[in-house]
């Protein structure tokens, strides 16, 4: 007689049999195209709690057990000052999906409460610098965040929009403050409807915005740009599916002689330094 699944044997299952085009096929080629990991690493996989960071624990997991590359994993949960409500629904999950996280504490949220300009640029810059101050202590070389395809998307057109500069989201960066650790997105490719149609496929609930300065903020002052730009890409995608395939593959495809200026390593260049050479 068969026996039923655990959940998470569910969730590793789904992940390998229904949506293996949508979830582990993209994984691994943004692995393989950015070569993501590598023999000996020691990665840290970030879990905030919500379903991108659970699902990549999964996909990590997954990979560790079949991957002819030797790597260890470690599963860290940064507390910024949750309520106790969302840091108890993140350990059920992680217990639900077999998950060994380690938890550690911050004072983030106090810090960035306390901030007159700017709360969420410090809280993030501060996240930041906390995963890679405790995973390096563990021995980590690396972080991994479950930023996926639409971040990529909308991280590009935020730039143009409101940051007057072409601007993407790299698949993996060396940190400046913390040398020899590298920071990676192994979900780089994959879409945020895939990832919720894993989610209420194996009917799994995560936590949503945990953000303190939001949940206190009176409805409409905290305008989220992020959301005007979802909103503006779901209006073209009636008109033109493919309309973030091509805002992706754009950014892969950047013709710099076709530019009258660009920034490389943070210096500033002209067209004009090698336009009399032509």
């Amino acid at each position: 007689m068969k026996r039923d699944l655990e959940p998470f044997e569910k969730a590793e299952r789904s992940i390998i049999k229904k949506y293996r085009r949508e979830l582990w096929g993209p994984f691994i080629t943004a692995l393989k195209r950015y070569r993501l990991v590598e023999s000996g690493d020691k990665i840290a996989v970030c879990i905030s709690g919500g379903k991108d960071s659970m699902l990549l624990a999964k996909l990590m997991q997954l990979l560790e057990r079949v991957s002819d590359v030797p790597f260890e994993l470690r599963f860290l949960v940064m507390d910024p000052g949750y309520n106790r409500e969302n840091l108890r629904k993140i350990e059920e999950n992680a217990e639900l999906l077999h998950i060994p996280i380690t938890i550690f504490e911050t004072n983030i949220f106090d810090a960035a409460d306390s901030a007159e300009k700017n709360p969420c640029y410090l809280c993030a810059r501060m996240r930041r610098g906390y995963l890679y101050r405790f995973a390096k202590d563990m021995g980590c070389n690396k972080i991994a965040l479950g930023h996926h395809f639409n971040d990529v998307v909308e991280t590009t057109l935020l730039g143009m929009f409101y940051g007057g500069q072409l601007q993407g989201m790299m698949p993996k960066l060396h940190s400046r403050n913390f040398p020899g650790m590298e920071l990676i997105r192994p979900m780089y490719r994959i879409r945020e409807e895939d990832i919720i149609a894993w989610k209420r496929y194996n009917s799994l609930e995560f936590i949503q915005c945990a953000c303190r300065f939001t949940e206190n903020a009176e409805s409409g002052i905290v305008e989220s740009k992020r959301q005007e730009i979802k909103e503006l890409l779901n209006e073209l995608r009636q008109r033109d599916p493919d309309i973030e395939k091509r805002i992706f593959n754009s950014i892969h495809s950047v013709c710099l002689d076709t530019f009258p200026g660009y920034k490389l390593g943070g210096e500033e260049h002209s067209f004009l330094e090698s336009y009399g050479e032509k």
